[in-house]
């Protein structure tokens, strides 16, 4: 059976409370200094042009039952046309992101600053609470859980009596890491929110491939029907009016 713990106060005051406030500080000066090392870039302008593309592609797709069949077909072929059409993209011609980064020093070096200013402040955090709050139970969730989440709750405790829903100091430092954007996009605003979890998932890229989504929207729009939206509209907007005049 698991036991129930009494936490000490003391915990709350010099273990819980302190490692929340030093992961937001973290957070909001991680930001403040990626901000200032971001160097800012030239778009180029051929992907400019074919995100745009894209964009005009999609907006056909969503209104071909709006437009004429003679017009959709038109613009179909102006889109998808296997000679000269914008989201055709030619064999071998597709862009390589890898050799993109590395033939472009100013991508490489500002994603070598992101990933800095991610792994150095994680780095030295966690070795502050592996070094002085290793072992503590910090805290313990209010509801029930199953006994799947002992590993990411009770990281650094190996006792197995203890109820699932109490926390160690290493797991609430990773709860805090992942967990933060929410109150992160309150203070720095929800479009500069410090998201760890983005980040680690964007690490192992090397840059977007215009050429796939040129491809993807063409096999879309290649496969779209065309259904008349507007057959007997007129009609029909007769009878609904009349239904709410009468």
């Amino acid at each position: 059976m698991a036991e129930d713990l009494v936490l000490d106060t003391a915990i709350r005051d010099w273990v819980l409370i302190p490692l929340s406030v030093v992961m937001v500080l973290i957070g909001v000066l991680r930001y403040f200094v990626s901000k200032l090392m971001h160097s800012s870039q030239t778009p180029d302008a051929k992907i400019v042009k074919e995100g745009q593309v894209i964009v005009r592609a999609r907006n056909l797709r969503a209104g071909a039952n709006f437009i004429p069949s003679k017009a959709f077909r038109t613009r179909k072929i102006y889109f998808c046309n296997e000679e000269n059409g914008l989201l055709f993209v030619p064999k071998g011609q597709g862009q390589n992101p890898q050799a993109q980064m590395f033939s472009d020093p100013n991508m490489a070096m500002d994603m070598m600053k992101k990933n800095l200013s991610m792994i150095i402040p994680q780095t030295l955090t966690f070795a502050w609470v592996n070094f002085f709050f290793s072992g503590f139970v910090a805290a313990k969730i209010p509801f029930p859980l199953t006994q799947r989440f002992r590993s990411m709750l009770q990281n650094g405790i190996d006792l197995s009596t203890v109820d699932v829903s109490y926390v160690s100091s290493r797991s609430w430092y990773f709860l805090n890491l992942f967990g933060l954007r929410g109150l992160f996009s309150l203070i720095l605003g929800e479009e500069n929110a410090v998201d760890d979890t983005q980040r680690m998932m964007q690490m192992g890229g090397f840059g977007f491939d215009p050429s796939k989504g040129l491809s993807a929207e063409k096999d879309n729009l290649d496969i779209t029907q065309h259904d008349w939206a507007l057959l007997n509209f007129e009609h029909r907007a007769e009878a609904v009016l009349r239904k709410v005049i009468s």
